[in-house]
């Protein structure tokens, strides 16, 4: 598979069976992070593994707070939490925040973004599903989820990322702007 078949077969996975992954696939996938470009070699990530007990006092903490966010919607934290259930692992990512350097936290976030990327593309080569998450139940900008991973206070959750061995389910074709409609030469 090539780098633009992997870019255009990527989805985001949210339901997975039960199957555990490998320790040795997870690795592969952090290795991967760590070939991210980022300014001046920081190498501003930092993961924090979910699994087993801490998925359990995740979903809790994640239930919670989407009961607290959507108290008259107990459908959407439904369907929300559902990706918390079934999901053997997820992985919070955090940027490095740079003391008295705003430019340089923002270079770290990009930087963890790429990283966030390079990882998905590596699991999507070894089979596994992946979804990114920020908002909802990905509690990024929730102090819950710094205090939960013991977080130092230098460091920024930019993404909770689940992984698993997706269920069958149909995927849909993904409708995309032509680049030639968001795109000026100079």
């Amino acid at each position: 598979m090539t780098v633009i078949e992997a870019l255009k077969n990527r989805r985001a996975i949210r339901n997975y069976t039960t199957q555990p992954v490998e320790k040795e696939k997870i690795e592969q996938i952090l290795q991967a992070a760590t070939f991210a470009p980022n300014d001046r070699m920081r190498e501003p990530w930092h993961f924090y593994i979910l699994q087993g007990e801490a998925m359990k006092r995740y979903e809790e903490m994640a239930n919670a707070y989407l009961q607290e966010r959507f108290p008259t919607k107990p459908n959407l934290v439904e369907s929300s939490i559902k990706v918390v259930q079934t999901t053997p692992i997820a992985i919070v990512v955090t940027a490095d925040i740079v003391e008295g350097d705003a430019d340089a936290t923002q270079d770290n976030v990009f930087a963890v973004c790429s990283a966030i990327m390079s990882m998905w593309l590596a699991a999507e080569e070894q089979g596994l599903g992946f979804v990114w998450r920020t908002r909802g139940v990905g509690l990024v900008h929730d102090a819950r989820m710094h205090s939960f991973i013991g977080a130092s206070e230098h460091q920024k959750v930019v993404g909770t990322i689940f992984i698993g061995y997706p269920e069958e389910q149909a995927l849909k074709d993904k409708k995309r702007t032509p680049f030639t409609e968001k795109t000026t030469w100079l």
